[in-house]
């Protein structure tokens, strides 16, 4: 659907920024290609007039309307100004306030009867998109001290209701367009002092209610991208082959956020916050990155649901990371994952449930798994009939793994352990159905001992189930005799697979 094009911080910017010819030309040229862009989306644009005043062409009582397979958008903007700057460049800028019409049927395949039917106001008084440069090359900045957008039901009298807001403070970006045609490369970035949202919703005829709200403080983020017409997009797989392509990063300071429910009575209350955090993403026609991070995160809860008055958890870092080719590679390319939790912490009184004498040492957990390698991609990830073809087969090869970190630390035991291996895909006999593997993996065990004899002690634990597993592991692993420590060293080599140089297969 096209509707979301004017779903952004402004109608207008959301315009502008799919334009390509705003550089050296006069404020008529650019309010016409605002039109032809528009009725290219499939929208509707009328205006009540477009006259002169000076240098700025002010366009009157602008209304946008678009509509297809039940959903509807209307939007009128009381003024568009488009002034001449008198060096090659137009200033845009619209009434202090708007609103938008967004209607669409109710989403059947979601289990949901009820449409959709939103009043959308955006106010920004003051906010000013400035473009610049070339036709080839369309650079334009934007900025606004204030920016809010609010959204109502647009049907007062539905029983179930709900609003948000979005208030933006000191925002600031630019893009640069690039390219001639429907293909556009589009490099951007902005940033954003604090963003406040809020939010409320309630369903008399379930006797529930719900409100929200949160603050970010110091929003940034940038794209790249290679972005193809409306309809090469109608297909990932052969946009990406055609060379659709983006990448960017979002960063933010500090947050906060509270969430109260009610359902028949019962409340639930939860709270939290976070120090910082960030997301980068790529995509193109070779391999695809997603990933995130965020610290000193804490979060409260409290419920009727609940054993105990609050749940508290929080952790120092929380990461992941996943990078992969998706297309098919003549050579070994290169893969990532990643899962980091440290310093994970619970409430005593969730300690209490599992350990009431408090037998365990109530130490922060950490679980990180953080590795890489090489794998030979042999069918297209995006490629559905390709990969439906393919049965149960894999769509590639592994060719290398390297464990650069692997840790789990709980109640005062720790693992640790590190290695690599490489694969061979011509030999999936010696290990059946598995390309055959080189190389090792160290590990280091410390409080192991300790643990289980305190979950025997508990209780949690059988005694003969604890010594069986103290057997096994002894069997395989060498063990310090001053303190509770073992290591071992688990490798393939020689088509066998040994533990401490014991060859186990």
């Amino acid at each position: 659907m096209k509707y979301w094009k004017l779903a952004g911080s402004t109608a207008v910017l959301a315009i502008l920024a799919g334009s390509g010819a705003f550089a050296d030309v006069t404020p008529e040229e650019v309010w016409q290609n605002w039109q032809d862009m528009s009725t290219s989306a499939g929208q509707t644009v009328t205006s009540a007039s477009a006259e002169r005043d000076g240098d700025t062409l002010v366009v009157s009582d602008v209304a946008l309307s678009y509509e297809k397979d039940g959903t509807s958008f209307s939007s009128t903007i009381e003024q568009i100004d488009f002034a001449d700057n008198g060096d090659g460049t137009v200033d845009v800028t619209t009434s202090d306030s708007y609103t938008m019409a967004l209607k669409a049927p109710a989403a059947a395949d979601a289990g949901s009867d009820v449409p959709t039917d939103l009043k959308i106001t955006v106010t920004q008084p003051e906010m000013v998109v400035t473009a610049s440069g070339t036709a080839a090359a369309l650079s334009y900045a934007f900025t606004a001290p204030t920016l809010n957008v609010k959204v109502e039901p647009g049907n007062p009298s539905a029983p179930a209701q709900g609003s948000f807001q979005a208030d933006i403070t000191e925002l600031d970006g630019k893009y640069l367009v690039e390219g001639d045609g429907d293909a556009k490369k589009v490099t951007s970035d902005f940033t954003a002092k604090a963003v406040k949202l809020s939010g409320a919703g309630k369903d008399d005829t379930a006797k529930s209610d719900v409100n929200f709200s949160a603050t970010i403080a110091d929003l940034a983020g940038n794209s790249d991208g290679n972005f193809l017409g409306a309809q090469a997009m109608t297909d990932l797989a052969t946009a990406l082959k055609g060379g659709f392509a983006i990448n960017g990063s979002i960063s933010r300071g500090a947050m906060t956020f509270d969430l109260s429910v009610t359902e028949d009575g019962k409340p639930t209350k939860i709270n939290g916050a976070s120090e910082s955090g960030d997301m980068s993403f790529v995509m193109d026609a070779t391999h695809l990155q997603f990933g995130g991070n965020g610290k000193a995160f804490n979060l409260t809860v409290a419920s009727a649901d609940i054993p105990f008055p609050e749940l508290k958890l929080g952790y120092q870092e929380a990461a992941f990371n996943v990078a992969m080719p998706v297309g098919k590679t003549g050579a070994p390319a290169d893969f990532a994952f990643l899962t980091k939790l440290v310093g994970f912490t619970v409430s005593d009184e969730v300690w209490g449930m599992v350990d009431p004498a408090g037998s365990l040492p109530h130490d922060p957990a950490t679980v990180v798994i953080d590795t890489k390698g090489k794998v030979t991609m042999t069918t297209d990830l995006f490629d559905e009939a390709a990969m439906a073809a393919l049965g149960d087969a894999p769509p590639g090869e592994l060719n290398a793994l390297d464990v650069t970190e692997l840790k789990a630390s709980v109640a005062g035991a720790e693992l640790t352990g590190a290695g690599g291996f490489t694969f061979d895909n011509t030999d999936k006999t010696t290990f059946p159905g598995v390309p055959l593997p080189t190389g090792k993996l160290d590990l280091k065990l410390t409080g192991g001992n300790t643990l289980l004899d305190k979950l025997v002690a508990m209780g949690l634990l059988p005694q003969d189930q604890a010594m069986g597993f103290k057997m096994m592991v002894s069997m395989f692993a060498n063990s310090a005799a001053d303190k509770d420590e073992m290591t071992s060293t688990l490798e393939f080599k020689d088509k066998g697979f040994y533990a401490n140089g014991q060859k186990l297969q």
